[in-house]
């Protein structure tokens, strides 16, 4: 099976200027990348789930000046979209990859998820290792510590805000030889999202629960 990682151009992506030209240097260059890596996760996630899953790869296209800061695939349950639904995310920015369980704002029923998040505390920190980050805005570049970071607060956040989200997972620096060892990244990424994947089931039954779909 053939593996990719992700080089220095790669990254530099985001330092070219100009809407077209980046949108050119990542359909041509990282989005391949993506298709060969999601359609690998895909199927590694509907095995583990015993689901379909169906892989997306951002297209930005509702941009039409400002050129993206990022870009990334998600795999997710529903073959239309990936934002109404948890979903896993891989993706770049200018510094760094990120590997994530992703709750975004746009999910119906994110309030029900928080509040089952806020009931299983205790889980959660068991689950989530401490080396593990989190983000409460997928367009931002940081993320916080999971091992600092006021569990309790993000999620009540999450609940009580409408724009808040919960992402969680790994950074993995543009400058770790890993991100171009496409063998190593590949079993990295399964990794990770293998440890966050009681999560992801547990956020389902909250939304089972609240019959959407």
């Amino acid at each position: 099976m053939t593996h990719v990682g992700f080089t220095k151009e790669d990254f530099h992506t985001f330092t070219i200027e100009g809407l077209e030209p980046r949108m050119e240097a990542i359909r041509s260059s990282i989005q391949p990348k993506f298709q060969i890596i999601g359609e690998e996760l895909r199927a590694h996630l509907a095995q583990a789930l015993d689901t379909d899953m169906h892989l997306h790869i951002a297209q930005h296209a509702r941009r039409t000046t400002n050129p993206p800061n990022d870009t990334w695939l998600a795999v997710a349950s529903n073959k239309r979209g990936y934002k109404k639904h948890p979903h896993f995310q891989v993706g770049l920015f200018d510094d760094h990859l990120f590997i994530w369980l992703a709750y975004i704002y746009e999910l119906p029923g994110k309030q029900e998820i928080a509040k089952l998040f806020l009931e299983h505390e205790e889980d959660l920190n068991t689950t989530i290792p401490q080396d593990y980050v989190v983000s409460l805005d997928h367009t931002k570049k940081p993320a916080k510590s999971f091992q600092t970071l006021d569990l309790t607060a993000s999620l009540e956040r999450f609940r009580d805000v409408k724009k808040a989200e919960f992402l969680v997972g790994k950074h993995i620096s543009s400058n770790d030889p890993l991100v171009q060892d496409g063998e190593a990244l590949m079993i990295e990424i399964k990794t990770t999202m293998d440890t966050l994947l009681p999560l992801y089931k547990l956020s389902y039954t909250a939304l089972n629960e609240q019959s959407i779909e």
